[in-house]
């Protein structure tokens, strides 16, 4: 389902030049017009073979009688833009917005919604599911407060009612960006991108259009990748046929009776967690003994347990999944590579992986270097191998999250547009701090306790952890061990007890670790962390007075700038 827009041009002359009026008219949603309100007038001219289009700049930010307005002096010849983006995607459209900020000639080449992954299936409906969820849980845990009628027929769920409500949600941030690039003065060209060489030092961009016709070309001295990614499928016997990826999580109009989720990353945990809370029986098959293995184990030992708790089949050591095949009533049978075998399986989801999007964009024609992954090579700048050309997010395989996509596009337009300070601009993806909307929800940031005995040895690391029953389950009338479990570790190193690690498990971790992001980026010791008074009761104080509590090393870390991509703190070793 498309966002449509209608668009009337009309225009005026003056001594000035011409200005063009735009009004954009809403259509129904699913017309196969996709005109972006956020609309540019285009003249082609065709020069030394290629075709380079004349393209107003984008909208100013006043509006008169309903109409935007976007202007351009006469007679200025063939267009050429400061910054073409291609993805208009979260990373995508902050850069594009930053770059304009600064006066720059910016445009945008999307062929979907916009938004990205993010925005459309990943992070925000992903949310709005676990939210959902978390609802459901409340429900069937509010007799332990006294309420009644949680476990009764009264209590029904709609799942039709949430996606409807869900995806008006989607449209209307879908409005919001198209607004905001239009705001900041950003051209949006809908169509499929490819680069397509170099012209009189500007690089060509090729775009089909969506709508049809004959490819056009657009000059820009500077082009930004960010493409983003799709979910990957396995090899196997009717894996592709039978089963839906994360992407089509979104697309069921039903919840499932019983669902298997494959894959061992946190948009396997997240979605069956989501499924399982709901009241779907669900499973979750790994290749190996746990889920979240790049995690601190104490991350992924207290999910396995905590999902076992909750309901969840874990299938471990499988090596996967073999074959998915129909059943002639209709349903799945899931068959594993280690012989065991899943039935009668209405929902089989795959979440093994996603590669990143560069098939149309003609990289090594233009002399992008690609990783054997498929994931653009990129230094510390944002810099490709080509001359001119960038690339931020999931394509380049870093750190694949929207907030590092978004800082990294926004230090990269700094860099080129802004003003001298920012001559050296750029990020770090060091100490990113991760959230995964689990059930319980996990936080986490910095080295696991393994990769820190790997990266300084064991005799200069030392672990402080806590595991405990938040305060909330504390009236349940239950076995003590049968409560869900908060579990917390901070991992230091050096003499100084630089906390280079923290991770966190349990009811309102998601929500916790930003403020402790901060004070990692800025090299805070254990000592820092004790020297902070608790906030009582809740379970981020426990982080602040981990046992030994004010014994360790009285030295702060607070000497290192966390600004401008600076270099993470280290321990004196």
């Amino acid at each position: 389902m498309t966002l449509a827009c209608a668009i009337a041009l009309s225009t005026t002359r003056s001594n000035f030049g011409r200005r063009f009026f735009v009004s954009a008219f809403s259509k129904p949603f699913g017309s196969t017009t996709n005109f972006s309100a956020a609309a540019y007038a285009s003249i082609s001219t065709k020069k030394d073979g290629f075709v380079l289009s004349k393209i107003r700049p984008a909208f100013t930010t006043k509006q008169t009688n309903s109409a935007l307005s976007m202007s351009t002096e006469a007679g200025s010849g063939e267009y050429e833009f400061d910054y073409l983006v291609i993805g208009a995607g979260s990373g995508g459209i902050a850069s594009a917005r930053r770059a304009a900020s600064y006066g720059a000639k910016v445009a945008v080449v999307e062929k979907g919604r916009l938004g990205g992954t993010c925005v459309n299936v990943g992070c925000v409906p992903k949310k709005v599911m676990w939210n959902t969820a978390t609802i459901a849980e409340i429900l069937h845990e509010m007799h332990h407060y006294g309420f009644s009628g949680g476990e009764s027929d009264d209590v029904q769920f709609d799942w039709g009612f949430i996606k409807e409500a869900r995806d008006k949600y989607i449209l209307r941030l879908n409005g919001i960006y198209e607004r905001n690039m239009a705001n900041s003065g950003v051209v949006s060209i809908l169509g499929t991108a490819s680069l397509a060489g170099e012209y009189e030092g500007n690089n060509i961009v090729t775009v089909n259009p969506s709508e049809g016709g004959e490819p056009v070309n657009y000059s820009a001295k500077h082009v930004l990748i960010a493409v983003g990614g799709y979910p990957e499928f396995p090899e196997g016997e009717g894996i592709r046929e039978n089963t839906i990826s994360s992407d089509g999580f979104f697309e069921l109009d039903h919840l499932p009776k019983k669902a298997v989720v494959v894959g061992a990353g946190y948009i396997a945990v997240e979605l069956a967690g989501v499924l399982n809370s709901l009241g779907t029986e669900t499973s979750l098959v790994v290749r190996k003994a746990k889920a979240l293995r790049e995690f601190d184990d104490m991350i992924a030992d207290t999910l396995d347990e905590e999902m076992a708790k909750q309901g969840i089949t874990v299938h471990k050591e499988t090596n996967g999944v073999k074959s998915v095949t129909v059943q002639p009533n209709g349903l799945k049978t899931v068959e594993l590579n280690n012989g065991a075998f899943i039935t009668d399986v209405d929902c089989v989801l795959m979440a093994t992986g996603r590669k990143p999007l560069v098939e149309p964009l003609n990289l090594p024609e233009v002399g992008v270097v690609q990783q054997p992954s498929g994931h653009i090579v990129v230094d510390e700048y944002s810099q490709t191998t080509a001359n001119g050309v960038y690339a931020v997010g999931d394509v380049c395989g870093n750190v694949e999250l929207t907030p590092m996509a978004i800082a990294a596009g926004r230090r990269l337009a700094d860099r080129l547009f802004g003003p001298e300070e920012y001559n050296d601009a750029k990020v770090s993806y060091d100490l990113v701090p991760t959230v995964v909307f689990s059930h319980p929800p996990i936080g986490t940031i910095g080295l696991s306790e393994a990769q820190a005995i790997e990266k300084y040895g064991e005799e200069n690391v030392k672990s402080y952890k806590s595991k405990f029953v938040n305060l909330y389950y504390g009236p349940w009338q239950v076995d003590p061990d049968s409560k869900p479990k908060t579990a917390m570790k901070l991992v230091c190193a050096g003499p100084e007890e630089l906390v280079v690690g923290l991770h966190v498990i349990g009811m309102g971790s998601d929500e916790m670790l930003q403020g402790f992001g901060i004070a990692l980026k800025m090299g805070a010791t254990k000592a820092d962390f004790d020297s902070c008074v608790a906030l009582h009761p809740t379970a981020a104080e426990e982080f602040v007075t981990m046992f030994p509590w004010g014994m360790s090393k009285q030295v702060s870390g607070a000497k290192v700038s966390p600004l401008n991509g600076a270099e993470t703190a280290q321990p004196d070793i």
